[in-house]
């Protein structure tokens, strides 16, 4: 069988686990990677691997002639121009979240995909996790009845580095975006409205940046449900991703993943590991699993499970989260609908 030739743009940690697990998949060829730093630490890493093309040319591996798709991994300011370039070179594209921190760019970026009929699948790997995918399938089977409340808690073993806080769009658009997308995905139904608060409670450094280290967001599902998620980006006990749907029939709940089920039971007190301490450890086999589904998309010609539609609305309701903390009220979706209305007529 003839191999799927993928380029990867951005060999940075995140990209780097994209490669590891492309090269996982038999029927899957790492054609090459460009990476703007790319130097001799990482064309050991490459060759290691058997990757022998390495480029800081993005465009090289773009225009590849027997490259079918592309992997986005660069930093989030780099997505709209590398999407419009791969659509317009008719590549089909897997794209870190979130595509732009800007809905009408991303809604350029998504024209430019509609334009050239390729797919473009955005990198929300919760929905590719054992736990959330379950909830989903209990919800969509009916088995709690209709949904009334979403809770959802994501907290963050420590906070991310100085420059990374700078640039990262602040927690709305970085970290809680991921949230939005899985409070759409569990309860099958569009938020209407959102009402944010949050605060410094951890390090000033956020405050330097315009940004808050903890949030507590409520939601207004268009199916009458309500949500709330709960972010912190620090939590002593290690990485804290927790899942409630309640219903007329009941309700479905997950708990953190640990590194093993083992309970120790004293006089003294009742003691278990922490959870899985971080991402990387506790979303592994969801990564892994969202670039089989994206590979096997390519080679059937299925539609991809998260597209760059499922981008948009997350990074809607995450700038309505913006403008709900800015200005201390709840914010309807549709004033966000507006915006874009609003740059799409000004174009």
């Amino acid at each position: 069988m003839e191999r799927v030739k993928i380029g990867v743009i951005g060999a940075g940690r995140i990209g780097k686990i994209h490669i590891d697990n492309l090269l996982r998949l038999p029927q899957v060829e790492v054609a090459a990677i460009g990476d703007l730093f790319a130097g001799p630490e990482l064309l050991a890493w490459a060759a290691q691997r058997g990757i022998h093309s390495v480029t800081q040319d993005a465009s090289a591996v773009i225009n590849h002639p027997d490259i079918a798709a592309i992997y986005i991994c660069s930093s989030t300011d780099t997505h709209v121009p590398l999407i419009t370039r791969a659509a317009q070179a008719g590549k089909h594209i897997f794209c870190e979240k979130p595509v732009s921190m800007d809905i009408a760019q991303t809604e350029e970026a998504l024209q430019a995909v509609r334009r050239a009929g390729v797919q473009l699948q955005v990198g929300f790997n919760r929905r590719f996790d054992h736990n959330f995918k379950r909830v989903r399938e209990h919800v969509l089977a009916g088995a709690i009845g209709e949904p009334h409340i979403v809770k959802i808690t994501s907290r963050d073993p420590n906070p991310p580095h100085n420059d990374y806080i700078r640039a990262s769009g602040g927690i709305f658009m970085d970290m809680m975006i991921h949230d939005f997308d899985i409070a759409r995905y569990v309860c099958g139904s569009e938020v209407e409205e959102v009402y944010a608060q949050g605060g410094v409670l951890i390090d000033p450094v956020f405050a330097e940046h315009g940004d808050i280290d903890t949030a507590v967001v409520t939601l207004r599902f268009s199916n009458g449900a309500l949500g709330v998620i709960d972010n912190s980006r620090r939590a002593v006990y290690g990485y804290d991703q927790r899942v409630e749907v309640f219903g007329t029939k009941g309700s479905v709940s997950i708990a953190n993943d640990h590194p093993n089920t083992a309970e120790l039971s004293t006089a003294e007190g009742i003691v278990r590991e922490k959870p899985l301490y971080f991402f990387l450890e506790r979303y592994s086999e969801a990564y892994m699993e969202e670039t089989r589904i994206f590979v096997d998309c390519l080679v059937s010609g299925k539609p991809v499970p998260v597209d760059g539609g499922d981008g948009l609305q997350a990074e809607r309701i995450a700038s309505a989260a913006k403008l709900s903390h800015r200005l201390g009220r709840p914010v309807k979706l549709a004033e966000i609908g507006a915006q874009l209305e609003q740059a799409s007529a000004g174009e």
